[in-house]
């Protein structure tokens, strides 16, 4: 049985930046604090707690004073930054730059939206780290949507300044700007592409993810895709893999691997989401393999 683990899996870029930077620190022999899991996969989780690493959630960390605390790369708002200030405690900074870039934006569209009471409208989903993030830019002002169901949220006849979460799908994020549209015209708006000003910042490794993957789900029997149960980002590749390959399995521990999947099957596909980790990718492989060979 052949086996291929995608080559563009893994982390992406922003969370092995933010995993780089937690071991170092604790390569140092410093005690750090992460306000939130560091990345949505319990395995990399674990690994970096047997480092020493800290998970706190949010009422911990405001009582917690003169310590060390990473802001992983889904960031948060400048209420956390206040604390930090208020309670002594020094920042490790792992931000996503895409992120911290995104937030920046969105900071200075507050001003513009105020000048012509327009809207700042996220598209996202609720109660996501980088969601909560992002909405701290507009203190409290936003709009979050995560689908058509949400657009009564939005004032059609008022300017709308849209932003995606940068782990969104961009089909679906073309999707939500058509109908904004749509319902812009139809609520009297005669050029609602003035009135509505999109901004792409979905991130590139995530939106080139989906053409790629969708290759490689065509090129394989069976697709095995690694992700943690609480990524968002993986929940949406998944799908992307499972349209295009239907024998499309969703994993996040080698002990969850159904040796029948691969029942008279020649080719098998490893791939996973942005919060995996190479090594995780690798041990399906090897779990996997070790079936082959027992066949």
């Amino acid at each position: 049985m052949k086996i291929e683990i995608d080559g563009n899996s893994g982390f992406c870029f922003g969370v092995r930046n933010a995993v780089e930077i937690a071991e170092e620190s604790l390569l140092r022999g410093e005690k750090v604090y992460s306000l939130g899991p560091i990345v949505h996969n319990d395995m990399e989780v674990k690994r970096l707690l047997s480092l020493g690493l800290i998970s706190i959630n949010n009422d911990e960390f405001r009582n917690l004073k003169n310590s060390k605390v990473l802001i992983r790369a889904h960031g948060e708002p400048p209420e956390t930054y206040q604390i930090a200030n208020e309670n002594n405690l020094t920042i490790i900074e792992a931000t996503c730059p895409i992120v911290k870039k995104l937030q920046s934006k969105i900071r200075r569209a507050m001003n513009e939206t105020h000048k012509c009471a327009g809207q700042i409208v996220i598209y996202g989903k609720p109660g996501h780290a980088e969601v909560i993030g992002l909405m701290g830019q507009t203190r409290g002002e936003g709009i979050v949507i995560s689908g058509p169901a949400d657009l009564g949220k939005i004032d059609m006849k008022k300017p709308v300044c849209l932003f995606s979460q940068t782990t969104m799908s961009v089909k679906a994020y073309e999707e939500i700007v058509g109908l904004i549209r749509e319902k812009m015209r139809a609520g009297g708006i005669k050029e609602p592409e003035k009135s509505l000003i999109v901004h792409k910042t979905i991130c590139g490794q995530v939106s080139n993810r989906e053409p790629d993957l969708q290759k490689f789900a065509r090129e394989h029997e069976v697709i095995i895709f690694v992700s943690g149960k609480e990524s968002s980002n993986g929940k949406m590749l998944f799908n992307v893999c499972k349209k295009i390959n239907p024998q499309t399995y969703f994993v996040s521990t080698p002990g969850e691997i159904d040796r029948m999947w691969f029942e008279g099957i020649n080719t098998v596909g490893i791939c996973g989401a942005t919060s995996t980790p190479k090594w995780l990718i690798e041990n399906i492989r090897d779990a996997i393999s070790k079936i082959s060979e027992q066949k």
